[in-house]
């Protein structure tokens, strides 16, 4: 990368949609001709604006997510594919101890062992159907550059290689016989830097020196399992290396294609663009869902711009009217409104004016034995918390369930999925197809809120927990619900938003619900809506709606 790319991508300006390009270095990302679907919808920021979200997100407000790849097949966690080959790292030492040193079994070896033999759609969906969940995302290529589908312009993909399976296929007509929607999630763009750690060796040890696989070329596969293949299609480092990716964790720094990161050569831009167009063109994906700050490779390609063009008017031609979701991260106020933002692992402290949507996961993203073993992933409660607070500030909650290597989840896992499916039986009307009140909640919990990191997420579970003071709305025609976090002990309920003076609500209050439950006794008093529970616990105690009309 030359001086001058790199001061430009350390210090360009910042405008409205993005970081302000000189023509001469954005690279013009070339999909084969014909590919890209004419339309209304143009490249630009300009143009995407036209963008409104479909009423189906705004009525669906909860999804589940498959984070299911060949880094499953480890069962120790995500960005396995990287750390592997980070010596010393947890994912290193255990690799070495169950597989073998990098430089002889590497991630295309463990792309080889993952056999999917147990993967049952269909099983999965109808039971995430239970939920109340209205659509449904499967991953198709993670950094680790692998596509999960019958991918045209990517040779290490689930046909060729492992599995022998279209797992995107798979999960599309699984999820469309539930009458879900169907969602697909990106991640491919950044490989380019993520497997740079492949073109390591140890510095100590027997084998010190001994460069890792990541070297590899066509050539060196005579006689092996992958003859034929080529591993820098699925590494891609044919390339100089990032600035300071000794360190491993440099790359968050450089997520933005900046502070000295390897920039991608324009094969690699083009590349990823058919990629993408062919999954689009394939699978007839409602959601489409990137892991990158703004939209892919930008702004080093419009390959980003490309794609969202092509995929808002393909959706626009197929359905008639746009019902598409395009989910982006890190966007400015501009890019909200030609895509859903998507915060990762927490929520906005707000009632935003636009929808959004958070993506967390029960564990880690790719399946983790030592979460199983230690009883750590989240609990129904956590994530019934999570879902009435994004909900009433206009967001929608995507969940990712891990998947092991095999295409099953594990009996605690089931457990959460079942337990959530409880609570939605008897306080769904309160989370689905409502709107935001004029507030999004009360109590302590949102006294104390924490900010957004970097303005990415990352900021769950780091609040106040909270309690039966914690209440969250949302709306329905004329119909309010409060949903309390908690179950207070003298089973009284106070709601000061809704006291006698109350602008919030100057209307009478006739009646007070509990969902799937009896009509309550209540006072509005000034200090707020008292209201008597009058019934034992319900099983589902850490969050009830109570139904106000």
């Amino acid at each position: 990368m030359t001086q001058s790319r790199r001061s430009f991508l350390k210090t360009g300006a910042i405008v409205a949609g993005g970081l302000s390009l000189n023509n001469t270095l954005l690279q013009s990302a070339i999909a084969n001709t014909n590919m890209l679907a004419k339309g209304p919808f143009e490249p630009n920021w300009e143009s995407l604006q036209q963008y409104k979200t479909p009423q189906w997100f705004s009525d669906a407000k909860f999804g589940i997510w498959a984070v299911f790849g060949p880094q499953c097949q480890a069962e120790y966690g995500d960005w396995y594919a990287r750390r592997m080959y980070n010596e010393g790292d947890r994912c290193y030492n255990y690799h070495v101890q169950k597989y073998g040193h990098p430089s002889k079994f590497g991630f295309k070896d463990l792309v080889h062992e993952w056999k999917a033999e147990n993967w049952d759609p269909d099983a999965l969906l109808s039971l995430y159907k239970t939920t109340g969940a209205q659509y449904f995302f499967a991953m198709v290529n993670h950094h680790d550059n692998f596509d999960a589908f019958d991918s045209k312009y990517q040779q290490w993909n689930s046909m060729n290689v492992g599995p022998k399976k279209d797992i995107i296929g798979g999960w599309a007509k699984a999820t469309k016989k539930q009458g879900m929607r169907f969602g697909v999630s990106v991640h491919a763009s950044h490989a380019w830097t993520w497997m740079e750690t492949a073109k390591r060796a140890d510095k100590k040890g027997p084998l010190a020196g001994v460069p890792y696989d990541g070297f590899l070329q066509k050539k060196d596969g005579t006689g092996t399992w992958w003859d034929g293949m080529d591993p820098q299609a699925l590494y891609e480092q044919n390339h100089e290396l990032s600035i300071g990716s000794d360190d491993v964790n440099s790359i968050h720094k450089q997520w933005r294609w900046d502070n000295g990161a390897s920039i991608p050569s324009k094969a690699y831009c083009d590349k990823f663009l058919n990629r993408t167009i062919d999954l689009i063109d394939k699978y007839d994906p409602d959601l489409l869902y990137f892991d990158d700050s703004i939209l892919p490779l930008y702004p080093i390609s419009d390959a980003g711009l490309k794609i969202a063009a092509h995929f808002y008017n393909t959706n626009l031609k197929r359905r008639g009217k746009l019902e598409a979701i395009l989910n982006g991260k890190d966007l400015d106020e501009i890019q909200k409104k030609c895509m859903v933002w998507d915060i990762e692992r927490g929520s906005s402290n707000t009632l935003e004016p636009l929808p959004w949507q958070t993506d967390t996961c029960i564990g880690d993203w790719h399946y983790d034995r030592t979460i199983y073993d230690r009883n750590r992933y989240k609990t129904a409660k956590t994530v019934i918390h999570d879902l009435a607070d994004i909900v009433s500030k206009n967001g929608n909650l995507l969940l990712s369930i891990p998947v092991r290597g095999d295409g099953t989840i594990d009996e605690k896992e089931t457990a959460i999925v079942n337990g959530i499916a409880e609570w939605v039986k008897l306080n769904g009307e309160s989370i689905f197809s409502t709107r935001p009140w004029k507030v999004f909640g009360e109590g302590p919990a949102q006294e104390k809120p924490v900010a957004l990191s970097n303005g990415l997420g990352f900021n769950e579970g780091k609040g106040v927990p909270f309690t039966y003071k914690d209440i969250r709305f949302t709306t329905k025609g004329d119909v309010l619900y409060a949903i309390v976090l908690g179950w207070p002990e003298d089973g009284k309920v106070l709601i000061k938003s809704l006291a006698a003076d109350s602008k919030l609500r100057p209307e009478p209050i006739n009646r007070v619900d509990l969902c799937g439950g009896p009509s309550l006794q209540f006072e509005r008093k000034a200090e707020g809506l008292e209201i008597k529970l009058a019934t034992d616990k319900l099983a589902t105690n850490y969050a009830f709606a109570l139904r106000i009309s």
